[in-house]
C-alpha cells in the first residue's frame, strides 16, 4: 500500500530510503508504522491501519503505547534532582529507600548504577514468560513494589558496576526513588518537569491499572497461540517508570530535541546522561544507547517494546539528525532492533 501521507525537503534525510521503509504496510506483520524525521531537513510519513477491525488508515496524530521509551523521561527527572541538590549520583540508593535491600546485598548499588544499569540486581516478577502467559493476565495488577520485592530477593546478580545488563528492575527503582525523594507521584513529576515544559499535549500515563488508552491511537495486535488477538488493552501498572508512557511521534520528536537541546537536563550532566561507563561491552549511557551507524555517524536512541507496539527515539548528538517512529506489529520475535533497522536507520543515511 502506498503511505497514508507523506512530505519532505529535497536536500538533508534519504527520503527515498524511508519512502521504501514503509512502502509496502501494512504487510504480513506490521499494521502501521508512523515515523517522523527532523534536523536539517524534515519527512513524515504514516502508512498501514489504524485499525485491522475498520480499515481506517493510520495517521501521524495517533497514540501509542512507547515502551522503554519512557526511560528517558524517568533519567531526567533523576538527573534534575541531582542538579537541585536533592539526589547524589554516587550515593547508594538505600540513602534514599532505606530499607530496600535485604543483607544480601553487602554493596549497596549507587544511583548512577542504576541509571546506566551496572546496579547488579536481577528481574522481579512479571505477567508470564511466553506471549500466551502474558496475554492471560494483560489485566491483572502487578505493583511495582512487588516487581522490586522480588527482584531484591534475589541478592546481587553481580557486584555494582562489574557489568552492563539491560533490564527493567533498575529504572523501577529510580521511579520508587522520585516518589520518596519529590514526595510526589512518579507522573506528576514526569509531567511537570519534562512533558508539560516541552509542549508533549499528546503524552501521559495510564491512571494506574487503566488498561486503556485514551484518544484517537493505533490498535494492535499480536499473534497468541497461533491467532492474531487485539492487545491494546492492556493493564501497564508493572511497566510504571520502566514503560508506561503514552505518546505521540510528535512528542517524541519534542522529546529528543528538548533533551538534547539542553532544555530537560542541564548542560554538565547531560553529557554524563550521554556517557557510557567504562565496563566491558557497555553501550548504555543513562536511558539511552549509542549506536554507530554503518556510515560512521554516531546516535543516542532508545527503543520502545509492548505487546504489539514498537517505539524508537533516535538522534545525533548536534541535532542534526532526529528520527522516531511508533509501529504496530503482530510477531512476537521483535525486540525493537529489527523494525528500528527498517524504520529508523534510514533517517541516518546521510
Amino acid at each position: 500500500a502506498a503511505p497514508a501521507g507523506w512530505a519532505g525537503t529535497a536536500a538533508g534525510p534519504d527520503t527515498a530510503a524511508l519512502e521504501r521503509a514503509i512502502a509496502h504496510v501494512p504487510d504480513d506483520d506490521v499494521t502501521a508504522a508512523l515515523i517522523r524525521v527532523g534536523g536539517d531537513g524534515s519527512w513524515t510519513g504514516a502508512a498501514g491501519l489504524r485499525s485491522l477491525r475498520t480499515g481506517a488508515a493510520a495517521t501521524q496524530d495517533l497514540r501509542f503505547r512507547a515502551g522503554s521509551t519512557t526511560k528517558v523521561v524517568t533519567a531526567s527527572v533523576v538527573l534534575q534532582l541531582v542538579a537541585e541538590g536533592r539526589v547524589e549520583l554516587d550515593a547508594p540508593v538505600t540513602r534514599y529507600l532505606p530499607g530496600l535491600l535485604p543483607a544480601s546485598f553487602t554493596e549497596p548499588p549507587t544511583v548512577r548504577h542504576l541509571l546506566t544499569w551496572t546496579s547488579g540486581l536481577q528481574a522481579g516478577a512479571t505477567l508470564g514468560e511466553t506471549p500466551e502467559e502474558m496475554y492471560a493476565q494483560r489485566f491483572r495488577t502487578l505493583s511495582p513494589r512487588r516487581v522490586v520485592a522480588t527482584a531484591v530477593a534475589k541478592g546481587p546478580a553481580f557486584a555494582p558496576g562489574e557489568r552492563q545488563v539491560y533490564q527493567n528492575i533498575d529504572y523501577t527503582v529510580l521511579g520508587l526513588l522520585i516518589e520518596k525523594v519529590t514526595g510526589d507521584s512518579y507522573a506528576h513529576q514526569a509531567e511537570r518537569r519534562v512533558l508539560r515544559p516541552l509542549g508533549m499535549r499528546g503524552t501521559g500515563f495510564p491512571a494506574g491499572p487503566d488498561p486503556l488508552i485514551h484518544g484517537p491511537h493505533l490498535r494492535a495486535y499480536a499473534e497468541v497461540g497461533g491467532r492474531t488477538v487485539d492487545v491494546t488493552e492492556w493493564n501497564m501498572s508493572d511497566r510504571w517508570a520502566v514503560g508506561d508512557m503514552i505518546s505521540t511521534t510528535a512528542d517524541l520528536e519534542k522529546l529528543v530535541r528538548g533533551l538534547f537541546g539542553g532544555r530537560v537536563v542541564p548542560g554538565p550532566l547531560l553529557d554524563r546522561m550521554l556517557t557510557v561507563p567504562d565496563v566491558a561491552g557497555a553501550t548504555h549511557g543513562m536511558g539511552l544507547q549509542r549506536f554507530v551507524h554503518d556510515n560512521g555517524t554516531v546516535l543516542w536512541a532508545k527503543t520502545g517494546s509492548r505487546p504489539g507496539y514498537h517505539t524508537v527515539l533516535a538522534a545525533t548528538r548536534d541535532l542534526r539528525r532526529t528520527a522516531v517512529y511508533g509501529a504496530t506489529a503482530r510477531s512476537a520475535r521483535h525486540n525493537g532492533l529489527g523494525l528500528a533497522s527498517r524504520f529508523a536507520l534510514p533517517a541516518f543515511n546521510r
